[in-house]
């Protein structure tokens, strides 16, 4: 079972994207801003996924991204950005990052499993 990390400051998005993740066969572990999420990702749990939001508190999806990108065993791990962002420039920022996809909120659940799958593969 492939397991994918959420990171959002808003609990509620994380409990829906996490309830329809887990009605979809994944393991989900949760993470309310950048920094808790490189917490959990040293930990002894692997990540085959991350989800993260753009803008929260203490660090953002691309700051994590970017320290991600430095660690050996989630330098090439695919990572969704949820969020409410249009701003090209913080999308080149987090395209130079390393993101895999680009997702704005609100968003079709059925489109976002086909990413999803997609970044699995």
């Amino acid at each position: 079972m492939k397991c994918i990390l959420i990171v959002d400051d808003f609990k509620n998005t994380r409990y829906v994207t996490r309830m329809m993740l887990e009605r979809n066969n994944y393991e989900v572990l949760e993470a309310e801003d950048g920094q808790h999420a490189l917490n959990v990702l040293g930990g002894d749990k692997t990540v085959d996924l991350v989800v993260t939001d753009y803008n929260m508190p203490i660090m953002n999806g691309v700051e994590l991204v970017e320290k991600m990108r430095e660690m050996t065993a989630y330098k090439y791990i695919p990572v969704i950005l949820l969020t409410t962002e249009t701003d090209d420039k913080k999308k080149e920022r987090a395209n130079k990052a390393g993101i895999t996809g680009w997702v704005v909120k609100p968003f079709d659940f059925k489109k976002f499993l086909t990413i999803i799958e997609k970044a699995l593969k």
